[in-house]
């Protein structure tokens, strides 16, 4: 039997209420139809920008045309709430055919039994292409859980000309080594310019996933047993950051901000570098001075190399679809090289398929920055703690207070591995 996802009863089943009363705005699945007739498919998108939702849009009227007897229907969804949104909608019986959403946040759903395993569903051909670590990203209980589409890494964006003026070398080769940043940061840092800015308001999924490149896993068993084990590995890019915060060359002004919110400094001359979801490599271009030239620095790789975590953005299909091969075929045509190139040059995303990968790297060489981005994705790992039942919970409410309080000076590594290790037991004791 389903379990009801992390809301009560009660909760889920007054929105559901709300919901049925119009459950084709909400994407409810129409009933099955005869063999051989015409059936509409109900796709639920949470993409936000403008070019994405346009891409979006042009693969599915291209779908529509050529397969008539398959009508796909985009449902837009907002992203804010989406966790509470599909949880009513599951609750209710009007979960939309498929579900556009990112791994974490469908990995719940997908343990409670609300999603189609896709292993049996998808082509092979779209099966082998995926990039084996993203493969494994979506693998969850021996079941694909979702379609990968698109993902991030985690990239570190400069200013040429502050580095030449420092007299620094840039960077060249596959990766570059942390000593090698905190070089860099050391040696652009001046006056009231600092080597690197870096919004670390929520710093859990950037700490955890460039943590892997030093064979960080921050959790152990299997299974309901996984627990959170903090070892050295876990605690090597946190007191890597903490050690440039305290020496002076990460603006201190920026740690205590979000991501974005750096990257005015960043623009204004006032640090040489900024660490950044690879994602924003579309925005720096529009948003930069035009006078500026922005560089992407080699991946950042630590002793096990520039492994990073994989969290892609996922397209599932709803187990209780009456029509879940026809979704099936929707989604192997959503994987195709062309509209995978398509959807992550629009979000300035990494496609998830080794053939779109190639494919946005020959159409990406001359464009700076990407070369590198797409290198960054040449580590991809599936992380341990995908597996871990309650993640998100523990992150937003152990895991980022711990990383700020540590950062802040307020713990030390071994106050910070007592509260994450502590923490795992008290939100899901």
């Amino acid at each position: 039997m389903k379990k009801l996802h992390r809301t009560s009863i009660a909760l889920a089943a007054a929105a559901a209420s709300a919901l049925a009363l119009s459950s084709c705005a909400s994407g409810g699945s129409a009933e099955p139809s005869a063999d051989g007739k015409p059936v509409t498919i109900t796709f639920q998108s949470f993409s936000d920008q403008p070019a994405a939702i346009q891409a979006t849009k042009e693969i599915v009227e291209a779908w529509n045309k050529d397969n008539p007897d398959i009508t796909v229907q985009i449902v837009q969804a907002p992203t804010d709430s989406l966790d509470d949104k599909l949880t009513a909608q599951f609750a209710g019986g009007v979960a939309p055919d498929i579900i556009h959403y990112e791994v974490l946040g469908i990995v719940p759903f997908a343990r409670d039994g609300y999603l189609a395993d896709l292993s049996g569903l998808l082509s092979k051909d779209t099966l082998d292409d995926i990039d084996p670590g993203v493969l494994e990203s979506v693998t969850i209980d021996g079941q694909v859980v979702g379609a990968p589409t698109e993902l991030q890494t985690y990239v570190v964006f400069a200013n040429k000309k502050l580095l030449d003026a420092a007299g620094v070398p840039v960077p060249t080769g596959d990766s570059m080594t942390w000593d090698e940043l905190a070089a860099i940061a050391k040696a652009t840092t001046a006056g009231d310019v600092h080597g690197i800015t870096w919004g670390l308001k929520s710093p859990t999924a950037a700490f955890m996933s460039l943590g892997m490149g030093f064979g960080s896993s921050y959790f152990t068993g299997k299974g309901d047993d996984m627990k959170v084990a903090v070892k050295d590995s876990d605690l090597e890019v946190p007191n890597r950051v903490r050690a440039m915060i305290a020496e002076g060359t990460i603006d201190p002004i920026g740690v205590t901000q979000s991501g974005s919110d750096v990257l005015a400094t960043f623009y204004a001359g006032k640090a040489a570098m900024t660490v950044q979801g690879s994602y924003q490599v579309a925005n720096i271009a529009t948003d930069a001075p035009a006078d500026m030239d922005w560089i992407v620095l080699p991946p950042l790789a630590g002793t096990k190399g520039a492994v990073q975590a994989a969290n892609p953005q996922t397209l599932s299909i709803n187990v209780d679809s009456p029509h879940q091969k026809e979704a099936a075929k929707f989604l192997d045509y959503f994987m195709k090289t062309d509209n995978l190139v398509k959807m992550n040059v629009a979000d300035g995303l990494i496609p998830t398929t080794v053939s779109a990968r190639e494919a946005l790297a020959k159409q990406t060489a001359d464009k700076t920055g990407w070369p590198a981005i797409v290198t960054s994705a040449e580590g991809l790992r599936g992380p341990v703690y995908l597996q871990a039942n309650g993640f998100v919970r523990w992150k937003d409410t152990v895991a980022t207070p711990a990383f700020q309080k540590f950062l802040g000076g307020q713990i030390d590594d071994k106050g910070l591995a007592s509260e994450l290790d502590g923490g795992w037991a008290q939100v899901n004791g």
